[in-house]
């Protein structure tokens, strides 16, 4: 694994260009095992889980183009077993399973893989497949499945909020006969966007977004080559704000969509800093004041997002007062905590679940490991608001999430550099 090299304290400040969602591009791009066409997509972020996910397809025989428009070809796909080294690696490879029911009729796995930042079963995702025709098998090491009559509209409601399984259970709803209502699901922009995305192609999904989603059932999509956008990385974007936070500066966020950080941008304006929103554009200023603390309780979309949670932790300990952050998606979501204190950062952890984080001015470089893919950013915005050299080991675990980061915080006025190993 690499290691990042950064100089500080640095004031961030400048323009970035968001990306493309990950969260969203990753069941657009396998849902596309559903077309037997061609399709372009357009700001598809070129980052890790991306690129296994491209070799998944590619293993399976599709021919696909990378480019700014990423172009696909699943004409000719076979159904075989997918190597476990691509397999394992990404959480997301969980999304094959329903487009692998549809297309073949049945699928052998090896099991799904991700970062290590809590027990994230598959468990959900059987019952409501199950619930539609399908019947799936764990193994030790892996996961087999087929459909022995039919897939059949049903009525489904969801014990708790998953996004994982509102998508595996859309992708095969969407072929099934009659119709199908699920209750519960996730709202995220990400699930939105591929309901978009599956609609733009002929699938027949509404209600994405609120608490009830009805999908009427067709037979195929269409195969037509079309040109699809992806909704722009909102994780992405609070990366950068929290970023000029810390930096008591000013950053703009060019080609994104404020309307998805609406929570979060409510818990920056209650720090201090001055929130600008435009129709693709945000910005925040903190005109050179220290930020003030927050509390924060993570939840499913419209609440506040995990995924920004390692950020939060990390402004909270360089802002004025004494906070406490609530963790309620991913028990394991703590791991950052270790290596911030070994910057000087002042948190206490109670029950696995609560942070308690007592603000100071100033942390201190030294050695940290990244242990997934959200702490990685935080220790490398810590790293950069430190006093002295930061360096970060494992760091490849950024390389799963954010495309061209190195390059974006250089641009804002970072001084890092990336040691391969």
């Amino acid at each position: 694994m690499d290691k990042l090299i950064i100089k500080g304290p640095v004031k961030l400040q400048g323009k970035v260009r968001i990306s493309g969602a990950k969260n969203a591009a990753l069941p657009i791009l396998l849902s596309t095992i559903l077309l037997n066409g061609t399709i372009s997509i357009n700001n598809i972020p070129y980052i890790k889980d991306i690129n296994v996910a491209i070799k998944l397809l590619q293993c399976l025989g599709a021919k696909i183009k990378k480019g700014k428009l990423l172009y696909l070809d699943t004409r000719n796909l076979k159904n075989s077993l997918l190597p476990e080294r691509f397999i394992t690696v990404i959480r997301a490879s969980v999304w094959i399973i329903s487009p692998l029911l549809v297309r073949f009729g049945k699928f052998r796995m090896f099991y799904p893989g991700g970062c290590a930042i809590g027990k994230r079963p598959i468990d959900l995702h059987i019952k409501y497949l199950y619930q539609l025709g399908a019947v799936i098998k764990e193994k030790k090491n892996y996961i087999i499945g087929y459909i022995p009559d039919a897939i059949i509209g049903t009525h489904i409601i969801m014990d708790k909020i998953s996004v994982g399984a509102t998508i595996s259970t859309i992708l095969l709803a969407i072929f099934a006969k009659g119709i199908t209502i699920i209750d519960n699901p996730a709202k995220e922009p990400e699930i939105q966007d591929l309901s978009n995305f599956l609609n733009f192609m002929g699938a027949r999904i509404y209600g994405a977004g609120t608490n009830r989603i009805t999908i009427n059932g067709i037979q195929y999509l269409n195969n037509k080559n079309k040109i699809y956008t992806i909704i722009p990385d909102r994780i992405e974007t609070g990366t950068f704000l929290v970023a000029a936070a810390m930096s008591k500066s000013k950053i703009i966020c060019e080609h994104t969509n404020p309307q998805h950080l609406t929570v979060v941008l409510e818990k920056l304006k209650d720090t201090g800093a001055n929130i600008q929103i435009g129709s693709n554009w945000c910005s925040l200023d903190m005109n050179n004041k220290t930020p003030k603390a927050v509390n924060i309780i993570t939840g499913p979309y419209p609440n506040f997002p995990t995924d920004m949670q390692t950020l939060f932790t990390v402004l909270n300990t360089v802002s004025c007062g004494v906070s406490n952050i609530t963790e309620t998606i991913f028990e394991n979501r703590f791991l950052h905590i270790f290596e911030l204190q070994k910057m000087g950062a002042e948190i206490l952890l109670k029950n696995n679940k609560i942070m308690y984080i007592s603000g100071k001015k100033m942390l201190k470089g030294t050695q940290v490991i990244a242990t997934d893919l959200r702490a990685s950013i935080s220790l490398v915005l810590a790293g950069c608001h430190a006093i002295g050299t930061t360096i970060i080991h494992n760091i490849n675990y950024i390389d799963r999430g954010y495309e061209n980061i190195e390059q974006k915080l250089l641009l804002l006025g970072a001084k890092t550099k990336r040691i391969k190993i």
